[in-house]
Order: structure tokens, then sequence, then C-alpha cells
């Protein structure tokens, strides 16, 4: 048996090796694709990650930044309403290897000694000086373009974009002048609401994760005692899906206080976070220790870093190996190394998404829960690409400091929920909060995985969930 485990091992190997070298070729052919479409559609040539050079920026801390490429520099002045942190724009969406350099240069570091590693190549380079000084990193020129547009007031993209889908649904947030995100509220029955709950989904869904099912099985006493407020994060769902946008962890937690803490005047709050939207959870929990009741993540994404690895190219390979099996792991290869290939994939899928709709209610006779579907579907390429490399690789460097950061200064009781069979998110990243957040109680689900550990058992789960609020009042 060990010897056909190492066959077949072998064999998802070199077939993984071929198909991602395939993938590789056909990203750089899509690549042109879509430029003449773009500029064909649009009348614009667009920019995108995997030919632009890299620029260097510098920033004086202020509100300006000095933008360095292909022998210019000029000032640009950037606006307070669209600050972005440049260090939030992560380095894999731009350098990535193809797999062929990528098995030649393991070879070449296997033959020479550790020192000569080269580490100049991907890093945000970091120079700090005295009050005043400059700082200075590497980014590439896309990010730069993006930038740019956002600060001069260049003229947006058309809304939607011709590769986007253009349903009601995917775009009734073009057509309202309040620029936040959707948000459906529920519960504070009888005005009698004591405290808040804010449930934040995970990467390509929606609020509909968590408003058809926790929402209609909490009992008549937690709708009377707490709001509940369940957002569509930036890019997904019904919420805006500004296409300059680069989708950083700062853009996506100003847009949930400015749509749900500020308007509602939600001054002390619960979290409840599914996947990527943890990230986001620990951010929101970090700007409002002293708010914050009760902290519940589900499948957290948490990959400690290796000492001497660059940490968002080491999460990168772990949320996507480029392998061809298991499944999960194709799709997400495809969706996290092929800037080209992904976009293909939301064309077919997301602008068609009433289409699939359709066809998955005829095949299953409406059995399949189409919430599901549609979170899955209802969401821009530009949104889902940035997101998933802002947010999931690109804190990856910066998660330890959030989690002592929550460890030190937030109080509250913390629960973190896995799913035994989850594929997605491994279960040893629920552990490995465990080591950093010693108070944090992990329950790990048997027979359950990355959706199941709310579909399907949701009234077991909101029953658990009305008890950790409640020990929050006792405590």
């Amino acid at each position: 048996v060990p010897t056909l485990a190492r066959i077949g091992t072998a064999v998802i190997d070199v077939v993984s090796f071929i198909v991602f070298s395939l993938l590789d070729v056909l990203d750089v052919v899509l690549c042109f694709a879509y430029r003449v479409a773009d500029f064909f559609v649009e009348s614009e040539w667009k920019p995108c990650y995997c030919s632009s050079p890299r620029a260097a920026i510098a920033t004086n801390g202020g509100g300006d930044i000095l933008v360095s490429g292909q022998g210019e520099s000029k000032i640009v002045r950037m606006m307070s309403s669209s600050k972005v942190q440049m260090e939030d724009v992560s380095d894999t969406l731009y350098a990535r290897s193809s797999r062929v350099s990528e098995v030649s240069s393991s070879a070449v570091k296997r033959l020479n000694s550790p020192n000569s590693r080269n580490h100049a190549g991907h890093n945000h380079k970091k120079k700090s000086g005295g009050p005043g000084a400059r700082s200075s990193f590497v980014v590439n020129s896309t990010v730069v373009q993006m930038l740019h547009g956002r600060m001069v007031g260049q003229k947006s993209q058309p809304i939607p974009r011709w590769s986007d889908c253009d349903c009601q649904l995917c775009n009734s947030w073009s057509s309202s002048s309040s620029k936040t995100l959707y948000v459906k509220s529920a519960g504070g029955k009888g005005g009698r609401a004591r405290e808040d709950v804010v449930f934040i989904h995970g990467f390509i869904s929606s609020s509909a994760f968590w408003t058809e099912t926790l929402f209609p099985n909490f009992s008549e006493e937690a709708s009377s005692a707490y709001r509940f407020f369940a957002v569509d994060l930036l890019g997904f769902g019904r919420s805006p899906k500004p296409a300059e946008s680069l989708y950083t962890l700062k853009e996506h937690v100003d847009m949930i206080e400015k749509s749900v803490l500020e308007p509602h005047k939600v001054k002390s709050f619960h979290i409840v976070a599914h996947s990527l939207g943890c990230i986001l959870a620990l951010a929101l929990a970090v700007r409002h220790p002293n708010s914050v009741k009760s902290l519940t993540l589900l499948a957290p994404p948490y990959f400690p870093v290796p000492e001497g690895e660059e940490a968002t190219q080491y999460v990168m390979r772990r949320v996507a190996p480029r392998r061809v099996w298991p499944l999960i792991a194709f799709g997400a290869s495809m969706a996290c190394w092929y800037e080209h290939v992904s976009r293909t994939i939301c064309l077919l899928i997301c602008k068609n998404h009433r289409l699939w709709e359709f066809l998955i209610k005829l095949v299953t006779r409406n059995r399949l829960r189409t919430y599901l579907v549609e979170g899955f579907c209802c969401h821009t390429h530009n949104a889902a690409w940035h997101t998933l490399h802002n947010i999931i690789c690109g804190m990856a460097g910066k998660l330890d400091a959030y989690l002592d950061t929550v460890r030190d200064r937030v109080k509250c009781e913390i629960n973190v929920f896995h799913g035994k069979d989850d594929e997605v998110i491994p279960v040893e990243c629920s552990h490995n909060v465990k080591r950093r957040l010693r108070r944090a109680n992990v329950k790990v689900m048997e027979r359950e995985d990355h959706i199941t550990i709310v579909v399907g058992r949701q009234k077991e789960f909101a029953r658990e969930l009305e008890e950790i609020w409640r020990r929050s009042r006792v405590k």
C-alpha cells in the first residue's frame, strides 16, 4: 500500500506539472486576447498584472506619493477619501512564477548553499528615516495605474464591464446614490434590542450565507434582544463592485464601518465570521478592541509562516498548491495563479449565473439551495482576484500581530469552529489560532466541511451562538 501511495503521488505530481505548465501558456494567450477584446469593446487598453513592469513608490507619510517608473517621476496627491495603505497590496498579484521556472529555481536552490538565496525579488521594500523621510517600496505598475486613476479623477471604467454580469441583482448598487455595502438587518423586534451582531461572510459568498440559514432559526428571545447585521462585502453580492478598487483590507473594513457601525450607531457588538471574513473580523476587532463583546470565527485561514519564508508567497502556495488533486486544490490554484484563466471562468460562470441557476434548479428539481449558487456567482473577477490576493495572501505576514493585539487588548470570549472534513481551509488553521490565542475555545465538528459547518446544522449553530452571547452578558 505505501508503494501504491507513492506511485499515485508521483503520477499526480507529473500530471500537475504538465497541466499547470499548459495553463501558464494559456494565461499568456488569454492575456493578449483580453487586451484586444477590451480595446475593441471599451476603446481602452486595460492594465493587467502578468506583464507590467514594476514601479517604485515613495511616500512622505502625508498626502503625496512619488511615482517612479520607466525613468519618469511625478508627485501625485492622494485624496483622503481614496487613500490606500500600499502595504496592503500583496506582491502575489504580480509575483507569480511559472511552473517550469519554479521547478528550475527549486533545482538550482538545492544545488546552491542556503546562504546564496536571493531575497531581493518579491517583497515590498520599506526604508525608514527621520521625521518626514520618505519610505519606498516596489509595486507593480498596474497598481500605480489604478491608484493614479483614483487619485486624479480619471474616468471610471464602464459599469458593468463587458465581461461582467449586467443583471439587476449584480448592479443594483450602480443606480443608488449611496455607495455603501448591502446590509441585511433583522432582529430587534419591538425596539427592545440590547446588543448588536455583525455577520461577515467568506470568499465568493454573500450575506445570504447567514440570512438564509441562521436568521430564520434564532429564537424569539434572541430576535428581540439582538439586532442582526449581515453584509455583502465590497465587490460581492448586491454591494458595490468598483472597477478601480484594489479591494485591500483597509477598503473592506472601512466599508463595514461606513455601512453598519456608523449609520446604525453600533457602539458594542458581537462578530460572527466565516473563512476569509475571519481576517476582516480580526481587523475590525483590532480597530474597536473595547467594543467587541464576543468573537466567533468559523474556519479561519491562519497559516503561521516559517522563519525565512516570504509570507505572501508561502500562504499562496498553501492555499493554491498547483495540484490537480484534490479538485478543490485544482480550483483554488486556477483562481489564485492565473489572472486571465480565472477571468475566463468568471466570464463563463458569473456573467451567465442566471442560466446556471436555471439549469441547476431544473436538474435538481429545485432541491439545491440556490442562495449558495447566487453567492458563488455574484461578483466580478476584479473583486475576487484582488480580495483573494490582498486579504488571504497579503495579510499573511500581519496576522500574528493582529492575533497578539486581540489576545492583549480584546477581552471578550473567543470561539473557533471548524469542520473536520474541510478541504478548503485545513483544520490545522484553527489549532494554529489556539496556539496564538490560548483562551480561544476551539470546536472541531465531525463529518462537517467548509459549508456544512453552518448549512444543514443551522438550528444547532443558532443555539450555540445564542449561548455564546448569553455568556458575554453574564460576564
